[in-house]
C-alpha cells in the first residue's frame, strides 16, 4: 500500500500529497546537506589539534572518534530526531515554531521563550554565513591533493562558486532541488564505501564504539581535550535542521533518511578515517581526501564540491524562511519577500538578506582563507541555537505534554547538559574566531531589539493621540460629512481606535465613502490558519466595518486574496470599486528619547529600510491612497 503525507501550501488552501519515499529522498538532499558534508574537515580537525601537529597516537584517534560517535547518538539521534521531531507546531518546525510553541503552552508571552528565540535565530543567522564558507573551501581544498600548483586558486574558485550560487536565488531553487536528493544520496553512498574500504586498514578502530575511550581521551587532555571538544562538534553541526526543515518533509520521512541511510555512512566514513590514520599518521593531512584511491581524487573533488553548494543552498534558503518568520512575528521591519515558484509558497527570495548573507559569506573567505581557518569560527553559534532549543524544549515537554517536571527534566535535562558543554568548549575559540558568529548574532539581537522596543514606544505615543472608533461612528452619525460611492479600506494594528488615514480623509478631503472596512492583520502562534478561521467580519453600523484577516507566522499575508474570503461571509467585495488606504509614518528624532540617540537612530533606519506595505500584504498598487504623517520618537 502506498504512504503518503499531506502538506498544505503557504496560503492553507490546497493539499498536496507526496509519496513517503519522495519526501525522504528530498529531506536526504536538503535537511542532511550540512552534517552529511561534515567528515570533509570535522574528524581532521579535531585529530590534528589534539596531536599538536606531532603524529597522532592510538589513543588520540580512538578517543576522538568516540566522542564523534557519541555526540552523533546523543546530540543529533536522542535529542533532534527522537525528541524534539516530535515537538512540532502543527507541522512546523524550527527555533522560532519551538519558541510560539513554548508560549502557546505557557499561556502566555514569556520574556524567557522570546530571549532564547531571538538568540537561537540570530545564531542561526550567524551559522548561514559561516556554513557556505567552510564547506566550499574543505571541497575545494582537495584540489590541492589532485593538483599542487593549484593551491593559490583555491580562494579565487571559492569566491567564485559563492558568488554564482547567491548570483542565482533570485531564479529559485524548484530546477535545481530536484537534484538535490539523487546528489545528496550519491554522496552519502560514497562516503559509506570509502570508509568500508579502509575499515580493514587497522579493524580496532572499532573499539571507538565504547564510550570508555572518549571519558578517558577527556580526562587525559585537560584544556587541549576541551577545545578538540569544540572541533569534535563540527560533526554535529547541521543537527537543528533536521527540526528547522519538519514542515518541508514530515517528521518519519527524516527519521527514515537518518537511519537507513545518512548516519550509517556518516559512521562508516568515520570509522575509515580513523583507521586510515591508525595505520597511516601522515593521512591526517587530509584525512577524507586521503580515503580516495588517486584516479578517483578529481571525481571526488567535483562530487565533493556539489555537496558542499546543496549544503551552502539548504542554509540560505533556511535563512530566508527564519527571516520570513521573524518579520511576521514583530521581531523585524518588513523585508521585500519575491516567491520564485508558482506552485510552492515556501520557496521564496529575499534579494537584501541575500546581499547581506553573500557579504558576510566573502568576509570570512578572505579573513580566515583555509577550512582550517573557519572550523574555529564554527560551532559557537550553532551550539547556541541547540542551548536555547534544549530549553525550550524542556518547557514544551513539561507544559505542553503535561509531563511532571522531575521526569521531563530527568528526559532533557542531560541532553542539555551536552549542549552547554559543547557550547563552553567552542567558547574556548573565542579569540581564534569563534568571535565572528557571536558578533554576528549579537548585531542580530540588537536589531530585534531595537526593533521591537522601537515599534512598542511608537504604538505607546501614537495611542495618545487616536479616538476611539465607536465615537467616530457616532459622530458621524450626527454630522454626516459629504458621502462618494465605492469602498474604503483602512489598515490598522488596532481596530479599536480610528486608522490614521482615515482622520487625515476625513479632515483634508472632507469626504467619507459610503462603506468604509477597518481591517487586522494579526500573526497567529502557528505556521498557518485555517482559510476558515482566516476572516472575522462584525459590522459597526450602515456605513462602518472591521475584518480581522489572521494568518500563520509561516504564511504570505496576501490581503486581497483573504478578502475573496469574506465574499461567502455577505461582503459583496469588489476590487476594482475600493480604495485601500495606507498610514506612512515618517519618523523623526525626539529632543527627549525613552532609547539612547543610536538606537533611536537606528530604529528610524529600519523604519525607513522596511518594505512597502502594499508590496508586503500584496496590494494591488492602482488602488493604493498613502496618507503621510510625521512622528517624533
Amino acid at each position: 500500500m502506498a504512504v503518503s503525507e499531506p502538506s498544505i501550501d503557504a496560503q492553507g488552501e490546497a493539499p498536496v500529497t507526496t509519496g513517503f519515499w519522495a519526501l525522504t529522498l528530498g529531506s536526504i538532499g536538503v535537511v542532511f546537506g550540512d552534517i552529511g558534508t561534515s567528515p570533509l574537515y570535522a574528524f581532521r580537525e579535531a585529530v590534528s589539534h589534539a596531536a599538536n601537529k606531532a603524529p597522532p597516537t592510538p589513543a588520540i584517534v580512538l578517543g576522538v572518534l568516540s566522542l564523534i560517535l557519541w555526540s552523533l547518538f546523543i546530540v543529533v539521534t536522542a535529542k533532534y530526531v527522537l525528541l524534539l521531531l516530535r515537538a512540532d507546531n502543527n507541522g512546523e518546525g524550527g527555533t522560532l515554531s519551538l519558541m510560539a510553541l513554548g508560549q502557546r503552552a505557557m499561556g502566555h508571552r514569556s520574556w524567557l521563550l522570546m530571549a532564547l528565540g531571538v538568540v537561537g535565530a540570530s545564531m542561526f543567522i550567524g551559522d548561514s554565513m559561516i556554513t557556505p564558507a567552510i564547506s566550499v573551501l574543505s571541497a575545494v581544498e582537495g584540489l590541492k591533493l589532485a593538483t599542487p600548483a593549484l593551491e593559490h586558486y583555491v580562494v579565487p574558485l571559492t569566491v567564485i562558486i559563492l558568488i554564482a550560487l547567491f548570483s542565482v536565488q533570485s531564479r529559485g531553487t524548484a530546477r535545481v532541488a530536484t537534484a538535490f536528493g539523487p546528489v545528496m544520496a550519491l554522496w552519502f553512498v560514497t562516503i559509506a564505501v570509502l570508509g568500508l574500504l579502509h575499515i580493514s586498514d587497522d579493524p580496532t578502530v572499532l573499539y571507538a564504539i565504547n564510550p570508555w575511550y572518549a571519558v578517558y581521551f577527556m580526562l587525559n587532555h585537560g584544556v587541549i581535550g576541551l577545545v578538540t571538544m569544540g572541533l569534535v562538534f563540527l560533526a554535529v553541526t547541521g543537527g537543528e535542521a533536521l527540526y528547522a526543515d519538519l514542515g518541508h518533509f514530515g517528521r518519519k520521512p527524516i527519521q527514515s533518511a537518518w537511519f537507513y541511510l545518512v548516519l550509517p555512512a556518516l559512521l562508516l566514513n568515520y570509522f575509515g578515517q580513523g583507521a586510515l590514520v591508525l595505520a597511516h599518521p601522515a593521512a591526517i593531512e587530509n584525512t577524507f581526501y586521503r580515503m580516495a584511491p588517486e584516479p578517483m581524487l578529481l571525481p571526488l573533488v567535483i562530487l565533493a564540491t556539489a555537496a558542499t553548494v546543496i549544503a551552502s543552498q539548504a542554509v540560505i534558503t533556511g535563512a530566508y524562511s527564519l527571516i520570513r518568520q521573524a518579520v511576521q512575528l514583530g521581531l523585524l521591519p518588513r523585508f521585500e519577500v519575491r516567491y520564485t515558484s508558482e506552485t510552492h509558497a515556501g520557496q521564496i527570495y529575499l534579494p537584501r538578506v541575500n546581499t547581506l548573507l553573500l557579504i558576510g559569506v566573502l568576509l570570512l573567505v578572505g579573513m580566515f582563507h583555509t577550512s582550517s581557518g573557519l572550523a574555529s569560527a564554527y560551532g559557537i553559534a550553532v551550539s547556541t541555537t541547540m542551548v536555547a532549543d534544549g530549553i525550550m524544549g524542556f518547557i514544551v515537554v513539561w507544559k505542553l505534554w503535561n509531563w511532571r517536571a522531575a521526569t521531563a527534566a530527568l528526559l532533557v535535562f542531560p541532553l542539555v547538559v551536552v549542549d552547554i558543554a559543547f557550547f563552553s568548549a567552542n567558547l574556548l575559540k573565542l579569540l581564534e574566531g569563534a568571535w565572528v558568529p557571536l558578533l554576528f548574532g549579537l548585531m542580530m539581537v540588537v536589531v530585534i531589539w531595537t526593533w521591537r522596543r522601537g515599534a512598542a514606544l511608537l504604538i505607546e505615543k501614537t495611542r495618545r493621540t487616536e479616538v476611539p472608533l465607536l465615537d467616530l461612528v457616532k459622530s458621524l452619525e450626527k454630522r454626516p460629512p459629504h458621502v462618494v460611492k465605492g469602498t474604503a479600506v483602512f489598515l490598522t494594528s488596532d481596530p479599536n481606535f480610528v486608522p490614521t488615514a482615515l482622520l487625515h480623509n476625513l479632515k483634508h478631503n472632507k469626504v467619507l465613502h459610503e462603506h468604509n472596512v477597518i481591517i487586522t492583520i494579526e500573526t497567529a502562534h502557528t505556521p498557518r490558519v485555517d482559510p476558515l478561521e482566516r476572516v472575522h467580519m462584525e459590522s459597526i453600523s450602515e456605513k462602518f466595518a472591521t475584518v480581522r484577516l489572521r494568518f500563520g507566522f509561516m504564511e504570505s499575508p496576501n490581503v486581497p486574496r483573504a478578502l475573496g474570503i469574506a465574499r461567502k461571509l455577505g461582503w459583496q467585495f469588489d476590487i476594482m470599486s475600493t480604495s485601500f488606504f495606507v498610514s506612512r509614518r515618517s519618523l523623526k528624532p525626539a529632543a527627549k528619547s525613552e532609547m539612547p540617540k543610536w538606537q533611536d537612530r537606528l530604529f528610524i533606519a529600519l523604519s525607513r529600510s522596511a518594505n512597502d506595505a502594499t508590496d508586503y500584504f500584496q496590494i494591488p498598487t492602482g488602488r493604493v491612497v498613502e496618507v503621510g504623517t510625521q512622528v517624533t520618537i
